[in-house]
């Protein structure tokens, strides 16, 4: 054992400074600060090396945690880096938006033992961001070109992470996505304050070096159906990603002034990525100046609570069904929107919407919670006659997102969803009923995590891989 390691009996926790609230308040910029090389070679060598890596084991991406901050304790940033990189396609994304409290650092053992967590996602971020500096992220290089082509629907983490694990095999792909840019949810669903756009860009654009193929503003259905792009690769792959927002029925639902969270996050990303957003310019998807009341709990909730914050709300509410400790969001996030002026109204739920034309007042329930539900959480039970009125001039539902109907808008009827929308696959291959299309992500197992939707990703490459081999292999048989 390194006499560098063990080091959390006598170094404590320390995570990036954040950026002071009245500053970050103001701008969209990320609110940590760097970890600096010496600072980050400490906090790595607390680490004590457990024979059961719980770290590792409650990562998605069972990535080698241990091994990796082992190097950078000892100096050894790009083997760090390497070793990190080759079981995570996004590191420095997951360094900045995993919820590490509920994974790998939620179950370190030197946590579960009091002394703090290793700081795991700030050095994996600092170990991919210093790669970047020093140039040792290089476009794939491949050496023998096949003649089999992939074509991957949806430029989210879970079709980019499947093109460059196919594309290391030297299979042709071709990514389509029916945004003007590659990224998904990573573009325009997450704040910068939580990740900046040019971290993004720059892996898609590695992307595009090594000779994956984009094609943008592309909606199949519309601009080719499902069937025809089956006729044009060996194989494709659905990684979509949900996008439907989840609906609340309540009376004075059409009520101007509400909007899915999706709306309003893409408007605020776009103006942040210098467009013109009609609907932001005309102060409609823009927060500024209103008594703002975002409905939900999870991390998208967070994001538009803390967005609004920034576009100069008068005031910003987070109304959740349960309490804190039964939140389903990163408990960082919600200690950053506490910090940064956010208030919580915990155990109340939405019962009207209220105004003549626009929305003027949310009456709300208060809620008590009963036993435990399907998923551990305690069950919200409404408290009779207890409801009471908030004012409100926007309103922003972050419910979560249910699928698509992806068999009527990718005009392939044949196509077999779930009982919830989702595409059914067959567990094993991530194989659809239509032979030669796989799907991966959130479009499969609901909206998820983005570490689950690369992993996803990778396992999908795995599978059409071997499917391909597979197929040649037949294909000279029969020669």
């Amino acid at each position: 054992m390194s006499n560098k390691m063990l080091s959390f009996v006598k170094i404590g926790q320390q995570t990036p400074e954040k950026r002071n609230i009245n500053e970050r308040k103001n701008d969209f910029n990320e609110i940590y600060k760097e970890f600096i090389f010496e600072k980050a070679k400490e906090q790595s060598s607390r680490c004590s090396q457990c024979g059961v890596p719980f770290c590792q084991i409650h990562c998605p991406l069972s990535n080698n945690i241990p091994d990796w901050l082992k190097l950078s304790a000892e100096g050894r940033l790009r083997e760090a880096y390497e070793l990190s990189q080759s079981t995570n396609n996004m590191p420095e994304v997951c360094g900045r938006i995993c919820p590490q409290d509920r994974l790998c650092e939620g179950n370190c053992v030197i946590e579960k033992s009091g002394h703090g967590t290793v700081t795991i996602g700030s050095i994996e971020k600092f170990i991919t961001d210093n790669a970047w500096e020093q140039g040792w992220i290089k476009p794939i290089k491949v050496l023998h070109e096949k003649n089999q082509t992939i074509g991957i629907i949806g430029a989210g983490p879970a079709g980019l992470s499947a093109a460059e694990e196919l594309r290391k095999n030297g299979y042709k792909i071709t990514v389509y996505d029916k945004y003007d840019r590659a990224g998904g949810l990573l573009i325009y669903g997450i704040p910068n304050f939580k990740l900046e756009k040019h971290i993004v860009q720059r892996r898609t654009q590695l992307l595009k070096d090594g000779g994956i193929e984009f094609i943008q503003n592309f909606e199949v259905g519309k601009d080719s159906t499902l069937e025809e792009l089956r006729k044009k690769h060996d194989a494709i792959l659905i990684a979509t990603g949900v996008y439907k927002a989840r609906e609340v029925d309540l009376k004075g639902n059409d009520l101007e002034n509400i909007f899915p969270a999706m709306d309003f996050l893409t408007a605020s990303n776009k103006k942040e990525l210098g467009d013109v957003v009609e609907l932001f310019d005309k102060g409609i998807l823009n927060a500024m100046g209103k008594d703002v009341v975002v409905i939900g709990g999870g991390d998208t909730a967070m994001d538009c609570v803390r967005t609004s914050i920034r576009q100069n709300a008068k005031s910003v509410k987070c109304l959740y069904r349960r309490n804190r400790e039964n939140m389903p969001g990163s408990v960082r996030e919600v200690l950053n929107a506490e910090e940064e002026g956010v208030e919580f109204v915990w155990l109340s739920s939405p019962k009207e919407f209220k105004g003549t034309n626009k929305i003027e007042k949310l009456v709300v329930n208060q809620i008590k919670l009963g036993e435990p539900d399907e998923t551990g959480r305690r069950s919200p039970q409404v408290q009779e006659g207890s409801d009471y009125e908030i004012k409100a001039d926007m309103i922003i539902k972050a419910l979560g997102f249910d699928p698509e109907d992806l068999p009527n808008l990718f005009n392939a009827n044949d196509l077999q969803v779930t009982k919830w929308g989702t595409i059914k696959t067959d567990f094993n291959t991530m194989e659809t009923n239509l032979k030669g299309v796989f799907a991966a992500g959130d479009i499969v197992r609901g909206a998820s995590l983005v570490v689950w939707a690369i992993k996803d990703g990778r396992d999908a490459a795995a599978s059409i891989k071997k499917y391909l081999e597979n197929k040649q292999l037949l294909s000279f048989k029969v020669a």
